[in-house]
């Protein structure tokens, strides 16, 4: 199965035009799946409310999930990209899952990292895992990285690749991800963007870039820069995922001893 990342530069507000780009740089891709960073067709750095009501868009019927439903349906692949969702008078940091045949789903950003508290309300829709035939993928967005129950929760779930949609101004999260690749054994598409946003007198963001595909042994399969764009692609085998064994007599799901884990449902 090739799979890709996409690493852009959004303009701030730019929805059209960010989009537009999107479309014409994955329009010669040959991959099954892409995934494109977190917030991707707006730019991260909100600084009211306003502009979240003016760019936060209807799921599956706003125009960039149409564009990129478009665009899956034309090249015959998957998409994971991110966008402020609006949901009546709530807004969500999340994530959609597109194919050949249209809207798959969606998943809403479970930790909120930062000021993100100020405009999006937390994400509700747990960590669901989707059969796409060549692959069972699971989501997540940026900031969930920091917690190790979100990547084993969509292991539990069966999936092969984990799909992370990015905006990463901490460092850190490039290396944590080969960890949770390599202690769930399965893949792990990091798809993060570049460039800095100093919005509204706030403090500047610089995006760390480094997206990067890591196979389920924790070996990184390829990686972009800091500050490239576009897109890159490597060929993986899903089924990989799907043995869990570290040794002859170890595997990481069946050696699990859940009963000694209480502390993690009552904390």
């Amino acid at each position: 199965m090739r799979v890709g990342i996409y690493q852009n530069h959004p303009g701030f507000g730019e929805t059209q035009a960010n989009v537009a780009k999107a479309v014409q740089d994955l329009s010669s891709i040959d991959a099954q799946l892409v995934v494109l960073p977190e917030l991707f067709n707006t730019g991260y750095q909100f600084v009211s409310m306003q502009e979240m009501e003016s760019l936060a868009e209807d799921i599956p019927s706003g125009d960039t999930c149409r564009a990129m439903i478009s665009l899956a349906r034309d090249r015959d692949m998957f998409l994971v990209f991110g966008l402020a969702e609006k949901d009546e008078n709530r807004f969500y940091n999340s994530a959609v899952l597109v194919g050949p045949n249209g809207f798959i789903g969606k998943y809403r950003k479970t930790h909120l990292f930062f000021e993100e508290k100020d405009f999006f309300s937390p994400g509700n829709t747990g960590f669901n895992v989707y059969d796409i035939g060549p692959a069972r993928i699971g989501i997540m967005i940026c900031f969930d990285w920091w917690f190790p129950e979100a990547a084993r929760a969509l292991a539990l779930g069966g999936a092969d690749i984990i799909c992370h949609s990015a905006n990463l101004v901490l460092p850190h999260c490039q290396e944590a991800m080969k960890i949770r690749a390599l202690e769930n054994g399965l893949f792990a598409i990091t798809a993060n963007r570049v460039g800095t946003e100093a919005r509204g007198g706030k403090k500047p963001l610089t995006f760390t870039g480094e997206s990067q595909i890591v196979d389920n042994s924790g070996e990184i399969r390829v990686k972009m820069s800091v500050t490239e764009t576009g897109s890159a692609w490597a060929e993986i085998d899903p089924a990989q995922a799907r043995n869990k064994s570290i040794s002859s007599r170890n595997d990481r799901f069946i050696d699990r001893r859940p009963e000694f884990y209480d502390i993690l449902m009552d904390s």
